[in-house]
């Protein structure tokens, strides 16, 4: 464990949390996966492709952690774990937030060409995903880091003027 802590630069225990809730949801992503895969072949099956998905998913992340510990200014390598983890969390809750939006505005698949329900649906969800990107990243602590993170990107889509 002291190796552990040395590697990913915690100082306090509160710091470990976000190392275990990384390995829990790369664990629950496996079965997941697994699962809509593998079901029907049974659960013997679904927990071996689910370790083996894993073991997988677990060497790509710690891959790219060193490939961004370069590329991204973070004080400890552990910060690494929360940005991802805000991320996964912006991802999803952007979904769930531009669907009801979506349904308020009375746009639906019954009622638009599929092509432009879909483009607005991407365009809505990239709104609530800019401003939910900066308010989850405050909640994690790491409000710096997405804030210019997010100038960055409204920069690269053309809004250079609003930024600076």
């Amino acid at each position: 464990m002291k190796r552990f802590k040395e590697h990913w630069e915690i100082q306090h225990d509160w710091q470990l949390l976000f190392p275990i809730l990384g390995l829990m949801a790369l664990g629950y992503t496996s079965y997941k996966i697994s699962q809509a895969l593998f079901q029907k072949f049974g659960l013997v099956i679904v927990i071996i492709f689910s370790i083996i998905y894993f073991i997988s998913l677990l060497a790509f992340t710690i891959k790219l952690f060193k490939w961004l510990e370069k590329r991204w200014k973070l004080q400890y390598r552990w910060e690494m774990i929360r940005v991802f983890i805000v991320f996964a969390v912006t991802g999803s809750s952007s979904l769930y937030v531009g669907r009801p939006i979506i349904k308020l505005l009375g746009i639906t698949k019954e009622n638009l060409n599929p092509i432009l329900y879909w483009t607005l649906f991407i365009i809505i969800g990239l709104i609530f995903y800019q401003i939910l990107l900066v308010t989850f990243g405050w909640l994690f602590g790491q409000f710096h880091f997405f804030w210019e993170f997010e100038k960055k990107m409204l920069r690269r889509l053309g809004f250079k003027r609003f930024v600076d």
